[in-house]
Formats: structure tokens, C-alpha cells, sequence
């Protein structure tokens, strides 16, 4: 079976100022840019039977630039809805709520169209993508790639790794990056994090 690589799109005004940028569809940086192009390298020489991201601008730049050929928009890539937070920073939050937690606590509703999401339901969107990349796996005899969003990629490991959503806590996760999920003795496990040229 082969690999899932992850790919986290490259530098937004909003991940250098560490606003949450949920369905904001932000292009990238110029560094941004240059960080997509850098990731060619690390994904070259690989034969991906099957290359989804998000339908956010960011994504499929990055993906594009890093030379994911034929990648298809996928709807639950989307990075997390961030509600009411969309645009704010933690600090910024923690003004008035000290002890929030995004992975614990969730967000409040934002307006129409913006209701956030729990970490549960994202884990169910990344459980649907799983689906489709197992599916892919067995029948393919290549790798899956999948570019998306660092929240969004952090749920979809700890769901791949059959941990609870709210464990994407542990996996930091950098822009501009490539992350691979392996198996060893049969078991999903991380064989390589946050990785750049």
C-alpha cells in the first residue's frame, strides 16, 4: 500500500499574523508562493493515483506551483469553520475568554453562512476524506496527496492515526510543508512531519 503525503498550502497574510482563516479564501504570499514552488522536489518521482485539495484559492495555488498534477477540489478539504472567530487571533480571543481552547472548545456561530464547527464535525468531514483515500490506497498501487490547511490536516491525522479529533492538538503543523502517513506492521503511523527542502 502506498502513502499518504499531506501538503499545508503556503504563507497568507492572516498565518504570518496568526488570524484564524477558516473560509476567508486569502491568496497567497509572495513567500507563500515561493514556499509552494519549493515542495516540487520532495513530491516529484512519486506516482499520486489520487491528488485532492481544498477548494480554497491557497490550496489549490500551492498545489499547482508544487506540481500536483490533476488535483481535484474536494469540498470536505475546506479548512476549519472558525465561526465567529474567523479573522481574529488566539490573543485577541483570549481577551475575553482566557481559558478558550480551540481543540476543546470549539467556536461560537459567526454570521450566516459561518456557523463553525466543532472539532467532532471536522473530524467527520476528515473520516469522509479517509474513506476515499483507503478506497484509493488499495485499488491504486500509488500514493494519495492531499493539499489543504494546517487545523484541517492536524484532525485528519489524529483521525488517521484512530485518535479522537480533538488530538490534532500534538501535531504541529508548519505552512509550506509536506507530512507523510505510513503504515508499519499493518498500523497507520507518521513517517515524516512538517518536512521542507
Amino acid at each position: 500500500m502506498g502513502d499518504l503525503l499531506l501538503v499545508r498550502h503556503g504563507e497568507t497574510e492572516w498565518s504570518v499574523s496568526g488570524q484564524h482563516t477558516g473560509l476567508t479564501d486569502l491568496p497567497l504570499t509572495e513567500h507563500g508562493e515561493e514556499q509552494a514552488k519549493s515542495l516540487a522536489p520532495l513530491l516529484s518521482g512519486r506516482t499520486f493515483c489520487l491528488a485532492l485539495t481544498s477548494p480554497l484559492h491557497r490550496a489549490v495555488r500551492t498545489a499547482e506551483l508544487a506540481g500536483v498534477a490533476g488535483a481535484v477540489p474536494e469540498p470536505d478539504l475546506h479548512e476549519w469553520d472558525y465561526g465567529a472567530y474567523e479573522g481574529i487571533t488566539t490573543v485577541e480571543i483570549h481577551r475575553t475568554r482566557p481559558a478558550w481552547d480551540l481543540w476543546t472548545d470549539g467556536v461560537p456561530p459567526g454570521p450566516d453562512g459561518h456557523p463553525g464547527e466543532s472539532p467532532e464535525e471536522v473530524g467527520r468531514r476528515a473520516d469522509r476524506v479517509l474513506s476515499r483515500v483507503d478506497a484509493a490506497l488499495q485499488n491504486c498501487g500509488g500514493d494519495v496527496v492531499l493539499v489543504a490547511h494546517g487545523h484541517f490536516l492536524r484532525v485528519l491525522t489524529a483521525r488517521r492515526l484512530g485518535l479522537p479529533p480533538a488530538e490534532g492538538r500534538l501535531f504541529q503543523l508548519a505552512t509550506g510543508t509536506v507530512s507523510r502517513l505510513s503504515t508499519e506492521h499493518g498500523r497507520p503511523v507518521i513517517a515524516e512531519w512538517n518536512i521542507r527542502p
